[in-house]
Formats: structure tokens, sequence, C-alpha cells
């Protein structure tokens, strides 16, 4: 078994293969037989993990596992406290509230590589760095839930997914996970 963490650059759509010819995990990493366990959509950056074990990669995708993912969100404007409030209680998404999640404004930006593609800038609308983490995981849901609450998403970066982070990783870089990133991962599983 192979047990692969991928810092999925921006733009990367995150599949091996494409048929209009986007940009693909392919791109950077070669390795028949592993598949992403989870994915994140083309305009997110950071974490993924690849693997062969069906077993693993099911319990890391599970919702009912609660596996929290951290994500660093910059959004348009400095978000006020309800707004803060709101994200943390949950907001409705297409109908259903989201579950409850952790949400920090960050006093600064954090230490990310710039990313390709510039994000859009406004010199007079400030931007503000969130970070959030949740245990579960729908469609786009950060940039609804800031939308949601009035300040829309410009750049997401997941940061880690349980035990698992992108330290020492530069985007389109991966590595095998450690012994003891795999053990922890397990044990957290319950696999």
């Amino acid at each position: 078994m192979r047990y692969l963490l991928l810092f999925k650059p921006y733009a990367v759509l995150s599949d091996f293969a494409d048929p209009e010819g986007r940009p693909t995990l392919a791109d950077y990493v070669i390795a028949p037989g592993l598949e992403p366990a989870g994915r994140l959509d083309a305009d997110s950056e950071g974490l993924l993990l690849l693997t062969d074990d069906g077993r693993l990669a099911h319990a890391f995708t599970d919702p009912s596992f609660k596996l929290p993912k951290t994500y660093f969100v910059q959004v348009e404007r400095t978000p006020d406290a309800p707004a803060l409030q709101k994200l943390r209680k949950g907001v409705l998404v297409k109908g259903k509230m989201t579950a409850t999640a952790e949400v920090e404004l960050l006093p600064a930006a954090p230490e990310l590589p710039p990313r390709a593609a510039p994000v859009r800038e406004h010199p007079t609308i400030p931007t503000a760095w969130l970070k959030i983490v949740l245990r579960e995981g729908k469609k786009r849901q950060i940039r609804h839930m800031t939308a949601a609450v009035g300040y829309p998403t410009l750049r997401i970066v997941r940061v880690a997914i349980g035990p698992l982070t992108l330290r020492g990783l530069v985007p389109g870089q991966w590595r095998e996970l450690t012994p003891d990133e795999l053990t922890g991962l397990r044990r957290m599983l319950r696999v």
C-alpha cells in the first residue's frame, strides 16, 4: 500500500485525467493505482491524500468519522463578530444548514506560497484571512458559507486533514506519509 501527501496547486483538477486537457494530478504525480481520497475543487489549493488503500480512503472520506479539515481562507473585507458567529453555528446553504465549524479571524495573513494566478485584488476593498475547521465536506462549502454571511471567498488553502499537514511542501510537491503519520491517521480513523 502507498500513501502520498500532495500540495495540489491552484487550477489543477483532483483527477488523473481530463478530456478537456486541463491540468490534473498526473501532471505532478506518476503513481499508477493511486487515487485521491477526497477532492479539492480546481480553484482551491492544498493537501490531498493519494492512496491505493481503499479501506483507509473510504474511512478518510466518510463524514461519520468527522475527520477535521483545516483551511486558511482569504475573504473580501473583514468579517464582523456576528458573521463569524454565524459561520461557527452553521449557515443555510442550498436549503440545508451546515454543521458547526471552528472559525477564527487571523491577525495577519498566514505564511503561504504565492498563488500561480494572483488573487483578484481591489485596492479599495481590504481582505482578511480566516482559519476554518470543518468536520463535513460539501461541494464548494466554504465558498457558499462565506458568501452566505456577506464575505466572498478569494482563496482557499487546505493545510491539514486530521493529523496530516502541508508542512514542508510547496505547490505541486508530494511525499510519502511517515510511519508515525500513518499510525496516527489509522488510530484516528480506527482502521
